[in-house]
């Protein structure tokens, strides 16, 4: 397997030190600088980033999903590329090309847009079937196959992706694979009257995510991850996992439920939330305040349930109020 990432980054090594919830804090306040009033989804996005998963941003056009992803990668020294999709775009144009080189008569890996540490992918649903299936490899196992080779994305490696669910015209429908690849999709939402204001205010001229300085490099997101997966996970918040997603694959308004990927996904974000609140274990609070973001975009109801006006998102409340939440006091 080859690695074909290389460390671009030319500027001085960021300074962040302190405790986790002191470092994610950081974060936190640094992307603020260009996102107003919208501090849940941008804790959400960085839950996604330390727990090693992608983020599905989903809003109508102009609330802030591309600044808000940005916003993001600005906010980290890491190397990060945007990509456009647009209906013709091939799955080279993402993951890379093979070329002949003459002078030592051998093909050469051509790395695509997608060797980054964060990838912004704006309007994803607008490319075709062919070239999102070319995203299902990379997105699960950080790795691109192509002509009889694998080759390794950096780490760490995020995709950012946002779509817009009201214009149908000239896009194609994400498929379940895909969608379950995604830890979470957010939803923007309108500003209330005084973050619009401050954002009418600092971005007058233009977005300012170009202006936030990095403070934090690589090595140190890497070595908050590694934090976070060493986060214990206490038998009860397992247990409740466990029940939700029983709960989603039994209901019969479901025909597709919570998938295995999506309990370890939800797991790995509860495993950051609990280390972004200052414990060394998981409690079953941490899972349930995630289940929303997590859960709803990989249930899907029956065509019977639909037509009757049920909705995964009904689905998720439904379990969130039927299943009991165990109490947990410790790690043990």
């Amino acid at each position: 397997m080859k690695d074909v990432s290389e460390n671009v980054n030319t500027k001085p090594t960021p300074s962040a030190s302190g405790s986790f919830p002191e470092r994610f804090e950081l974060l936190v306040r640094t992307a603020a600088q260009t996102i107003q009033g919208k501090d849940e989804v941008l804790r959400n996005a960085i839950v996604c980033m330390l727990a090693e998963g992608h983020v599905l941003l989903e809003d109508v056009p102009g609330v802030g999903k591309t600044s808000l992803a940005r916003a993001l990668a600005h906010t980290v020294q890491v190397e990060w590329h945007r990509i456009q999709f647009t209906p013709d775009l091939l799955p080279s144009d993402v993951t890379g090309v093979s070329i002949f080189n003459q002078a030592t008569t051998q093909f050469e890996f051509r790395p695509g847009p997608i060797f980054a540490n964060i990838v912004v992918g704006d309007e994803i649903n607008r490319a075709s079937p062919k070239t999102q299936s070319a995203m299902l490899e990379v997105m699960e196992e950080r790795t691109v196959s192509t002509d009889g080779h694998t080759y390794k994305v950096p780490r760490p490696f995020m995709v950012v992706a946002t779509q817009n669910p009201i214009d149908l015209e000239g896009t194609y429908r994400l498929p379940e694979a895909q969608l379950d690849r995604f830890l979470m999709r957010l939803s923007m939402g309108y500003p209330d009257f005084e973050a619009e204001r401050r954002v009418l205010r600092t971005q007058k001229d233009g977005s300012n995510a170009d202006s936030i300085k990095a403070v934090m490099n690589a090595d140190q997101v890497a070595a908050m991850i590694a934090e976070a997966q060493g986060v214990e996970v206490s038998p009860a918040a397992e247990d409740y996992i466990i029940s939700l997603a029983q709960f989603t694959r039994q209901a019969p308004e479901v025909r597709l439920g919570m998938s295995p990927r999506g309990s370890i996904a939800l797991l790995r974000a509860a495993r950051v939330v609990a280390a972004a609140n200052g414990r060394s274990f998981v409690a079953p609070e941490d899972v349930r305040e995630l289940v929303p973001s997590v859960l709803t975009h990989r249930i899907i109801v029956t065509p019977e349930a639909e037509l009757q006006g049920h909705t995964p998102g009904e689905v998720v409340a439904n379990a969130l109020s039927s299943v009991p939440v165990p109490r947990s006091s410790s790690g043990g």
